[in-house]
């Protein structure tokens, strides 16, 4: 299988225990087999495979019974299909090279990295929407109930609210009347949203139109680009050739096409004697300073872990940038909606008070 629902944290937790185990010169069985006798958690994950959901016990145990029968750890996780293939292929690479440990804890960075850049995306996108969704309540309370109320108020009086006030009277009206509609439209966004979310297939569908049309620009673009990096530093660290490294890391995030053209342009470069620093740079997957510094990685011997750095540089930057937006997108809204709301109650309040010093 190509995916599965295992989270990055656990996936992340499971490869450090295993590195950690084999560094202590324990075996790869008897380690699962430590492992599975202290597990308790009943956490369920759901396997897109088979549609159905295993515990974390159920995933220790598989892996322990195909150990048993002789299988490596990667063939033990591939049998299990709880595994990612990328995850398995990175392990059979340590293997052959006999780096099992360095793949296993490159992974654990590797999966780390992600989890805290999908933390990172979903606090960008949960908290403004939050904050969206409440200064719009907000708004449509002062449209809907308020302003008549000051209706009522200025008809008593003999006179009339301001021309402005009157028409987002008029567009609350028409909200209220339209209300059904609007519930039922809401209805429809929402079921769509869920049916979505509930079937991976065209959760798939979604999420790659939207690739193809925006995966390679702007920060979704250097998202893609860092993940790029960070697969290679894994696959580099694991003692994979360049070639096979970019093949591997290309499958992984191949998500538009604009991408596929520079891994492409990658491959092609390093076919005609480029080297990787060269290649990537102008193949616009990485800048000309982290070029550099792959370039002195790479001739002084030390590729994999100038990879690395990049890589952890490249997640901190997008960190920084996401961070930055939604400091700018929060205070936006805030001034954006309290403009609207003053707006809204001077345009009653003036002519009251005019009112009221006119009677004074």
């Amino acid at each position: 299988m190509g995916r599965s629902n295992l989270t990055n944290m656990y996936m992340s937790t499971f490869c450090l225990e295993i590195s950690m185990l084999i560094q202590a010169g324990i075996t790869v069985r008897n380690g699962i087999l430590m492992m599975l006798d202290d597990e308790h958690d009943s956490t369920r994950h759901k396997i897109n495979k088979e549609n159905k959901h295993y515990n974390n016990k159920i995933i220790l145990q598989n892996i322990h019974d195909n150990l048993e029968n002789g299988s490596p750890l990667s063939n033990a996780m591939r049998n299990g299909g709880y595994f990612p293939i990328y995850m398995t292929n990175i392990i059979e690479i340590g293997e052959k090279t006999g780096r099992l440990p360095q793949a296993l804890k490159a992974l654990s960075e590797h999966y780390e990295r992600r989890e805290r850049l999908l933390i990172s995306i979903r606090n960008a996108t949960l908290y403004p929407a939050i904050l969206l969704a409440l200064m719009m309540a907000v708004v449509l309370i002062l449209i809907v109930q308020v302003l008549p109320i000051f209706y009522d108020v200025f008809g008593r009086m003999g006179t009339q609210m301001s021309p402005f006030a009157m028409q987002l009277m008029q567009f609350g009206a028409w909200l209220g009347g339209a209300s059904v509609t609007i519930v039922l439209i809401l209805c429809i966004i929402f079921a769509v949203a869920f049916l979505v979310w509930a079937t991976p297939k065209i959760q798939e569908n979604v999420i790659r139109l939207f690739r193809n049309k925006w995966g390679g620009s702007g920060i979704v673009g250097r998202v893609a680009s860092f993940q790029f990096v960070s697969s290679m530093a894994l696959a580099i660290s694991s003692g994979l050739d360049i070639e096979e490294a970019i093949i591997l890391s290309a499958s992984l995030n191949s998500s538009s096409q604009v991408l596929n053209n520079k891994y492409e342009k990658c491959m092609f470069l390093i076919r005609t004697g480029s080297n990787l620093a060269n290649a990537l740079r102008e193949a616009e997957i990485i800048s000309a300073r982290d070029g550099r510094m792959l370039l002195i990685g790479d001739q002084s011997g030390m590729a994999d872990s100038a990879m690395a750095e990049i890589a952890r540089r490249n997640d901190q930057s997008i960190q920084d940038e996401i961070s930055n937006i939604v400091s700018k997108i929060e205070p936006t809204l805030v001034i954006i909606t309290s403009a609207i709301v003053g707006i809204i109650l001077l345009s009653v309040m003036l002519p009251l008070m005019g009112i009221m010093t006119s009677i004074g």
